[in-house]
């Protein structure tokens, strides 16, 4: 039973790491064609997509990602 909870928990964590590094990428490809990449807003997208592309390479490395995933 605990390992259903947890299994659900990280299920729902990656989801949301996923549909969060999609919603970066999509907000600084917007500031990018406004010419907007010195932003302070711009920058801390990057930090975010940075972090969220740190922790999918751990669930890779660690086997808990389709090589496909992002």
């Amino acid at each position: 039973m605990e390992n259903e909870i947890r299994l659900e928990a990280f299920e729902k964590m990656l989801k949301a790491i996923q549909e969060d590094y999609e919603t970066t990428e999509c907000k600084m490809k917007q500031l990018k064609e406004g010419g907007k990449e010195k932003t302070a807003t711009y920058r801390q997208l990057m930090g975010n997509k940075l972090q969220y592309q740190n922790m999918l390479s751990l669930y890779k490395i660690y086997g808990l990602l389709d090589e496909e995933s992002k």
